[in-house]
């Protein structure tokens, strides 16, 4: 259900819950057994986006080897889950009330540990901070999904593009 439902909402953010239900192949009473109404089901979403993050964070092995290549490794490893991922950083609902959900803390602070590390071994710029990479890096990310989703990029050119251009401007060069 999940499952069926982030697809929908990656194509078409604005879907209502009978939109949700139809394309799961469930009746609107049946999601709303699972969920009393929209934020439920998106904070559902949001789980299962940051712990497909987590898991993508965890194949990318980012303490392995030089940054660059673990960045690289992080794009190609978290593309499957990139419409979502894109999807859940614009939906709005996901900053009231509480806050932050604590899951985009921990991926905020790994990805931000490994650009950390690819600027004190002199493979990226100093005088970008590691937030700013990182979020950049998921800008890239939820850019790229769009331009697949919507036929102005080749699904096969998405982890070739991000890396090229952010580290286009993030590694440091040498000067003469």
């Amino acid at each position: 259900m999940l499952r069926s439902a982030a697809a929908l909402l990656t194509r078409k953010s604005t879907a209502t819950m009978d939109e949700v239900a139809r394309a799961a192949g469930i009746s609107r009473a049946t999601l709303h057994r699972h969920f009393a109404g929209r934020d439920a089901l998106v904070r559902a979403l949001e789980d299962l986006g940051i712990h497909e993050c987590e898991t993508a964070l965890d194949r990318a092995r980012l303490d392995d080897g030089r940054a660059e290549d673990a960045l690289r490794r992080l794009i190609a490893e978290i593309e499957a889950s990139a419409p979502l991922l894109a999807f859940l950083v614009t939906e709005n609902q996901l900053f009231e009330g509480d806050g932050q959900h604590e899951g985009w803390a921990r991926l905020d602070a790994r990805i931000s540990a490994l650009f950390r590390r690819g600027q004190e071994q002199g493979e990226f710029r100093i005088d970008l901070t590691p937030a700013w990479l990182t979020e950049a890096l998921y800008g890239l990310i939820g850019s790229g999904a769009w331009a697949v989703q919507d036929g102005r990029v080749a699904a096969k050119d998405f982890p070739f593009m991000i890396a090229e251009l952010l580290l286009g401007g993030a590694r440091r060069s040498v000067e003469p």
